[in-house]
C-alpha cells in the first residue's frame, strides 16, 4: 500500500492541492490539537451517523446562553422579542447556507429529517384513488433511508399508491421518452429520491429535480403534475448545496450531520410555491391565529412556517444552530473545501484498499460502490464494504467491528437504515429478508452471516476534521490484522485507547519470572478439592485469579471431567474471587455479579470503556458479612454485604437492556472509587427484593426460563470454560521470536480472560458445545448457549493492557464466530439445606441429542446422567 509511511499530510496536499489554502486559519493538526483534543488516540470514522462538533463552537454557544436571557418566543416581553428575532436570524442564515433566497423558500423547523419527512407524508396534498382516478403516486428510490419509505405507511392511510424505483430504471425513463406533463392534469405526485445514498455515498444528480419536474424523466407513466423532494440529509454534511440552481420542492436536512450539534434538531426547507397546498391536519400552540373550543371552528397563521412548527419551537438548539455554522466558516472557509477534503480522503482510501491482495491473489475487501471514485460530484465520502478471507469467504461484519473497537477505529455496521441498497448491493431477495427474520435476525443486532452469506456490510466515512492519518490507520489495521495476522499485534499511534502499545501487552502478559502469589495455599485448597470443607461459613483458601495452574484433583480417572477451579465475579467487571468451596444462591454463585460501578450518569461501566477495572479486586468474607476492596495504591475499603434500613432509596439502572432495582452503596466507598478511577463514580448492588428472570431464547423451550432468576449478569448464571479448549487456543497463540524460542500466553493468563465461573479439565477441546447439561453432584445444570465473545478477552487480567491477538486467533480458528465457553442456568434447589459447588467435583456431561455417541472415542464419552 504506497502512502502509508509517508510524511504526514504530504498525501493529502497532493490529493486536494486546495486544502492549505481552504482551511487557512490553521493547518489541519494545529486545529485537531484545538478543537478536537477528545480524538487523541481515537480514529473516528462514521461521520455520515453524527460528525463532531468542535470545541469553540460549544463553547461560544454557552457563552452565548450565559450572556443573554432567551425567554420563550410566543411571549411579547423584552427576552422573547430576543428569542424571535434570533430564531429568524438562523432562518436567514440557513438559506443563505443553501444559496436560497427567503423569496423562494421557507424553513420549518422539526426534530429532525425524519419529523420533517412525517410532515410531509402528513401535509402533501395528496389524492386518494377513486372509481375514475388512480390518485396521486408515491414513489421513491429503493436506495433511500428508511424514514422516507416510512412515508408510505401515512400516505397508504388514505388511499394513495406507493411505488419503488430503482436507479437504473429512473435513468431509462429519459431515453425511453417519456410523455411530457399534461398541462390540464394537476394531479399531484411526489417522487423522493436521496442527494447521496447514506449505504455507499453515491451522489445521483441534483438534475433529476428539474427533469422529473418538466416531465423528461418519469418515475412511473401516469398523468398528473411532478413534484420533487429531495433527502439532502447526507449529501449536505460534506457538500454543497445550491438551491438557485436546483429547486427542489421540499428538502429535509438534519442539523448534527453538519457541525454535530445540536442533536435533536432538523428543518424542512420548502418552496414557497408549494407552501400553500401543504394541509394541516393538527394544530398546536402557536399555529393558530384563532380557534373556538366548542366547535370547529379554526383559522391557521398565514405563514408556513408558523402553521407547521406546532407548539414552542427548541429555540436554544436553533441558536446553537448559529454558532455551528459561524464554527464551519471560521475552522473549514465553507462547504467546498469540505467537499474536496473528504473526497479526497475518501478517494486515497478506496484505492488503497482496493488493491489490497491476499498471498493467493485473491482481494482482501469487497467494497460496494457504484462509482470507482472519480469526482466528488458522483460520489461522496464514503465507503461501504465486507472483509473477505482468503477464499472468499465474507468475514462477518461484527467480528470486523470488534476488531477495530481493539484498535480504538470507531466505524459503523449493519445495513445502515437503508434496506434497498443493502439488498440491491449484497443480493439478499426479499424471502432472504423475511427468513433471516424467523431466523432472529433484526436491524441492529450482531448477526452478521446467515448460511455464510451476509445480512450487512462496514462502512467508513470521513468528516472535515478526518485527517491522512486516521486512513493510513484504518489502512494499517485491515493490512495488519488479515494480511499479516501473525504482526497483529503490531499497533499504530491511535491503535490502544490508553495508549500503550499491544508488543507492551503480550510482554507483560508473558512475564512469569516474579513468584505466583498462590504459592504455598495449593495445600489448603486440597482438603477443600475432596469435599472436605465445613457448612457455609467462610470458603477454604479463597483467592483471587493470579494462579499459575490448576487447583489439585483427587487421584482417580484423569480422563474424566473435574472442577479444577471456582471463581465469582462480586463486583461486574472487576477482578475475579477464586474460591475452593462456595455456596449456591438463587441466581448463581452467592454474591456472583451482585454489585456494579457505574458513572456519574448512573450507566454501568466495563472494561470495554475503563479497563482498569479488572484492577479493583473484592473479596467476600461470609463470616464476617462484608467484602473488602483493594486496588493497588489504595487502602482497602468495606462494604456491607446486605443493604440495610438506613440505605438510600432504591434506584433503576439497566443491565444489558433490563430494568433493575439496586440501591447506592454509599458515599465512602464512591469517593474512594472516583479517587481510583479520577473520575465520579458509584457503587450500585441489585436490591435483595428484586426478582430478574432469565429470557427465553430460540431453542430453550423445555428450560423453565420463568423460574430461573439472575444477578447483574448479561447472559446467564454461570459460564462454564474448560481447559482442553482453552490449551488449545493457547497452542495457535504460540508464535517464535527472532531467536527461534517457543512463546506463549500462559495458561492462567488465558483462563483469566475469559471470566468463567467454573473451569473443568476436560478431554476433548470445545466438546463441552455438544452438551446438553451437566451434572455436579445434586446440582443440576442445562447448557444454554455458547458464549458470544466480545473486545474484553483481550484485557490482561493482571494489568489492564490490551492485546488483539487472543480475539484475532478465536475468530480464525472458530470460524469467524469468537464463541468460547458455555452459559448454564439452573431452578432453585428444592432443598432447604445449603448447596455448594466445589473444586474437585466429577461432572457428568448429557451429550445433545443430535450428538452421536458413536462418533466420540471411547474414553470421551459423557456419562448420560438421564439414564
Amino acid at each position: 500500500m504506497a502512502g502509508v509511511g509517508a510524511e504526514p499530510g504530504a498525501e493529502l496536499r497532493v490529493l486536494a492541492p486546495g486544502f492549505a489554502q481552504g482551511y487557512r486559519q490553521c493547518n489541519l493538526h494545529e486545529l485537531r490539537a484545538r478543537e478536537f483534543r477528545r480524538l487523541a488516540g481515537t480514529v473516528y470514522l462514521d461521520h455520515a451517523g453524527a460528525t463532531l462538533f468542535a470545541q469553540s463552537q460549544l463553547a461560544n454557544f454557552t457563552k452565548d446562553l450565559m450572556d443573554n436571557v432567551y425567554g420563550n418566543p410566543h411571549s411579547q416581553n423584552t427576552s422573547s422579542k430576543l428569542t424571535h428575532d434570533t430564531v429568524e436570524q438562523v432562518r436567514y442564515r440557513i438559506l443563505a447556507h443553501f444559496h436560497a433566497s427567503p423569496e423562494d423558500y421557507s424553513v420549518i423547523f422539526t426534530a429532525g429529517c425524519t419529523a420533517a419527512l412525517k410532515l410531509v407524508a402528513e401535509a402533501f396534498p395528496w389524492v386518494s384513488r377513486g372509481p375514475e382516478s388512480s390518485g396521486s403516486h408515491f414513489c421513491y428510490l429503493t436506495d433511500s433511508h428508511t424514514s422516507v419509505v416510512g412515508m408510505r405507511k401515512a400516505i397508504m392511510a388514505v388511499g394513495v399508491t406507493f411505488i419503488p424505483v430503482r436507479p437504473e430504471d429512473l435513468r431509462l425513463a429519459e431515453k425511453r421518452g417519456a410523455a411530457a406533463c399534461d398541462p390540464d392534469c394537476q394531479l399531484p405526485h411526489l417522487f423522493c429520491y436521496p442527494a447521496q445514498s447514506n449505504f455507499s455515498g453515491t451522489r445521483y444528480p441534483l438534475s433529476w429535480i428539474a427533469e422529473v419536474k418538466a416531465g423528461r424523466r418519469s418515475p412511473v407513466s401516469t398523468p398528473g403534475k411532478w413534484f420533487v423532494l429531495l433527502d439532502a440529509a447526507s449529501y449536505v454534511s460534506t457538500s454543497p448545496l445550491d438551491l438557485s440552481a436546483h429547486q427542489a420542492d421540499l428538502v429535509p436536512i438534519s442539523f448534527y450531520k453538519i457541525f454535530g450539534f445540536p442533536t435533536g434538531l432538523g428543518a424542512l426547507l420548502v418552496h414557497n410555491r408549494v407552501a400553500p397546498l401543504l394541509r394541516k391536519t393538527y394544530f398546536g400552540g402557536g399555529t393558530a391565529a384563532a380557534y373556538l373550543v366548542g366547535e370547529d371552528f379554526y383559522v391557521p397563521r398565514s405563514s408556513v412556517t408558523e402553521r407547521f412548527e406546532d407548539g414552542t419551537i427548541s429555540f436554544l438548539d436553533v441558536i446553537a444552530v448559529k454558532h455551528g455554522f459561524d464554527t464551519l466558516e471560521r475552522l473549514t472557509g465553507g462547504m467546498e473545501n469540505i467537499q474536496q477534503h473528504t473526497f479526497s480522503l475518501a478517494r486515497y482510501t478506496y484505492t488503497a484498499l482496493s488493491s489490497l491482495r491476499y498471498p493467493n491473489g485473491a482481494p482482501v475487501v469487497r467494497i460496494y460502490s457504484d462509482t470507482e471514485f472519480s469526482s466528488p460530484e458522483v460520489q461522496g465520502p464514503i465507503i461501504n464494504f465486507n472483509v473477505l478471507d482468503d477464499n472468499g469467504d465474507v468475514i462477518g461484519y461484527s467480528q470486523v467491528d470488534k476488531m477495530a473497537c481493539l484498535h480504538n477505529i470507531h466505524l459503523r455496521t449493519g445495513c445502515f437504515c437503508n434496506t434497498g441498497a443493502c439488498q440491491r448491493h449484497l443480493q439478499i431477495s426479499n424471502e432472504m429478508v423475511k427468513k433471516h427474520h424467523q431466523a432472529g435476525h433484526v436491524c441492529g443486532d450482531n448477526v452478521d452471516l446467515i448460511d455464510g452469506q451476509p445480512t450487512g456490510s462496514v462502512r467508513i466515512s470521513f468528516g472535515y476534521m478526518s485527517t491522512l492519518e486516521d486512513a493510513q490507520a484504518f489502512l494499517t489495521f485491515i493490512r495488519a490484522t488479515w494480511l499479516h495476522p501473525a504482526a497483529g499485534h503490531t499497533t499504530h499511534p491511535a491503535a490502544d485507547a490508553l495508549g500503550r502499545g499491544a508488543a507492551q501487552d503480550r510482554a507483560a502478559g508473558q512475564d512469569t519470572s516474579s513468584p505466583s502469589p498462590r504459592e504455598g495455599t495449593l495445600p489448603a485448597l486440597a482438603a477443600a478439592a475432596v469435599g472436605l470443607c465445613p457448612a457455609p461459613c467462610e470458603a477454604v483458601g479463597a483467592q483471587p485469579t493470579t494462579s499459575s495452574g490448576a487447583a489439585p484433583v483427587p487421584d482417580g480417572d484423569l480422563g474424566t471431567h473435574v472442577v479444577t477451579n471456582i471463581y465469582l465475579y462480586p463486583i461486574k467487571s472487576c477482578a475475579a474471587f477464586e474460591v475452593s468451596r462456595w455456596p449456591i444462591g438463587k441466581q448463581g454463585l452467592l454474591y456472583d455479579r451482585s454489585w456494579m460501578v457505574v458513572n456519574h450518569n448512573g450507566i454501568c461501566l466495563s472494561q470495554k470503556q475503563e479497563p482498569r477495572l479488572c484492577l479493583i479486586r473484592p473479596f467476600i468474607h461470609l463470616q464476617h458479612r462484608v467484602m473488602v476492596i483493594e486496588a493497588k495504591g489504595m487502602e482497602p475499603i468495606e462494604v456491607p454485604l446486605e443493604e440495610s434500613s438506613e440505605q438510600a432509596q432504591v434506584c433503576q439502572s439497566k443491565v444489558c437492556a433490563d430494568r433493575v432495582n439496586t440501591y447506592d452503596c454509599g458515599e465512602k466507598i464512591s469517593n474512594w472509587l472516583s479517587r481510583f478511577f479520577g473520575r465520579p463514580c458509584h457503587l450500585i448492588k441489585q436490591s435483595s427484593s428484586f426478582q430478574r428472570n432469565a429470557k427465553k431464547k430460540h431453542g430453550q423451550d423445555q428450560f423453565p426460563a420463568a423460574t430461573a432468576t439472575l444477578s447483574l449478569v448479561n447472559e446467564a448464571q454461570y459460564l462454564l470454560v474448560n481447559r482442553s479448549s482453552v490449551w488449545e487456543l493457547q497452542q495457535q497463540l504460540s508464535t517464535s521470536n527472532e531467536n527461534g524460542r517457543q512463546e506463549s500466553f500462559p495458561m492462567q493468563d488465558l483462563i483469566s480472560r475469559f471470566r468463567a465461573n467454573i473451569i473443568i479439565s476436560g478431554t476433548r477441546a470445545f466438546e463441552e458445545e455438544n452438551w446438553d447439561g451437566i451434572s455436579v453432584g445434586s446440582l443440576h445444570f442445562q447448557v444454554v448457549g455458547p458464549c458470544h465473545r466480545c473486545q474484553m478477552i483481550c484485557i490482561d487480567q493482571k494489568t489492564g493492557q490490551r492485546n488483539q491477538d487472543v480475539f484475532q486467533k478465536l475468530s480464525e480458528s472458530r470460524k469467524r464466530q469468537v464463541n468460547f465457553g458455555v452459559y448454564l442456568m439452573h431452578t432453585s434447589p428444592d432443598s432447604s439445606s445449603p448447596c455448594f459447588l466445589s473444586v474437585g467435583s466429577q461432572v457428568l456431561p448429557v451429550l445433545k441429542e443430535n450428538v452421536q455417541h458413536h462418533d466420540l472415542p471411547a474414553s470421551e464419552k459423557p456419562q448420560d446422567v438421564s439414564s
